[in-house]
């Protein structure tokens, strides 16, 4: 009687156990911070778009570094923290290198060689099922001066848990004291408006490690 009462208890203790276990790992499952970077791929891409008395035109980039912390809750994208963005400016190119070089000269890109984007605030909605509008205010400096720029920004988890980021944004050259660069002696001049087109995909340490 007594081995039997004994055995009980170690199995009464040993579901006990079990049980404390798996509820405190709940929570690890239903709610992390994960840190994100910026994949590489076709699929990622930054674009200028612009015009000017003669044509329209656009410069894409390449050199291109992200990284951020998406926070999940219940399998759902609750929050993004400490979003930072940035683009080698001569990695900015268009269908003309004159239209090139000038562009940085007009930037300064000699003296600030990166345009950056640092999050400081981020609302986070569900849209539908894996699809989310993120509206992230942050700072966005070109040529060394900065503007407060909010962002509405599509983002889609994908079934490989990377994460899809899609939008755009308008700007003015001169917010940033930039002169619009005219080129062929003045016969075309660049306008003051520019869109800011995106299409970044990120992908959790876990995943680059894993995947590489």
């Amino acid at each position: 009687m007594k081995a039997k009462n004994f055995i009980n208890r170690i199995t009464v203790s040993s579901i006990i156990m079990a049980v404390i276990i798996v509820f405190s790992t709940i929570p690890q499952l239903v709610k992390a911070q994960v840190n994100y970077k910026l994949a590489a791929g076709p699929d990622v891409s930054i674009k200028v778009l612009g015009s000017s008395n003669i044509h329209d035109w656009t410069m894409a980039a390449t050199g291109i570094e992200s990284q951020g912390d998406f926070k999940f809750e219940g399998g759902q994208l609750r929050s993004l923290h400490s979003f930072n963005l940035s683009v080698e400016v001569k990695s900015l190119k268009s269908e003309h290198s004159s239209m090139d070089s000038r562009t940085y000269k007009a930037i300064n890109a000699d003296k600030y060689p990166s345009v950056s984007y640092k999050l400081s605030s981020a609302v986070v909605t569900l849209v539908q099922k894996n699809k989310y509008l993120i509206k992230a205010t942050g700072d966005l400096t070109i040529s060394g001066a900065t503007q407060t720029v909010v962002l509405n920004v599509t983002a889609v988890v994908n079934p490989d848990n990377t994460i899809t980021c899609t939008g755009s944004q308008k700007i003015q050259l001169t917010d940033y004291k930039i002169a619009p660069p005219t080129f062929m002696l003045g016969a075309m001049k660049v306008y003051n408006d520019l869109t800011i087109q995106y299409n970044l995909v990120y992908k959790s340490n876990q995943l680059l490690t894993k995947n590489n």
